[in-house]
């Protein structure tokens, strides 16, 4: 019986190490910091040549902003410079928080992906971006969308 309990807690222990290991790839503490434009949103200047950045879960658009207490803000910000592919306005919804992962700018020890659902007018089929608003990366426009004319 000691045996199997001993057993049991291996396997659990095990385990539990394996899923705090993070999946993010484009995690990057050196990217320079983001800056807001007159119209409150985020400065962005390049443009994603990677079909995965910001529609695959292990490469979100990082967007961390000097804190994570309100991740709306920062969310906001980001997704309000974007245009569809031929600068149409965009609408987006957030649609579920997913994908934990571990970090150490959270009082948790852990974060959250935040997916939202992007459409503008004439568009066949919703785009689904990743947001992460916990680590930082470099911020670009994910292929397929744009920048919002000012």
């Amino acid at each position: 019986m000691k045996k199997t309990a001993l057993f049991i807690i291996l396997i659990l222990t095990a385990t539990s190490c394996i899923s705090t290991k993070s999946t993010l790839k484009n995690v990057d503490d050196n990217a320079p910091d983001l800056v807001l434009n007159k119209n409150n949103t985020f400065v962005i200047s390049l443009f994603s040549k990677d079909k995965k950045y910001g529609y695959d879960p292990d490469y979100p658009v990082n967007i961390f902003f000097r804190n994570t207490r309100d991740e709306t803000v920062n969310e906001i910000r980001f997704l309000n410079a974007l245009a569809g592919p031929n600068g149409e306005k965009i609408t987006y919804k957030r649609l579920e928080t997913c994908c934990p992962f571990p970090t150490k700018r959270s009082d948790m020890g852990a974060g959250f992906l935040n997916v939202y659902e992007l459409t503008w007018e004439g568009q066949k089929k919703p785009v689904t971006l990743y947001l992460n608003i916990y680590e930082k990366g470099i911020l670009m426009v994910p292929m397929g969308l744009t920048l919002k004319k000012e």
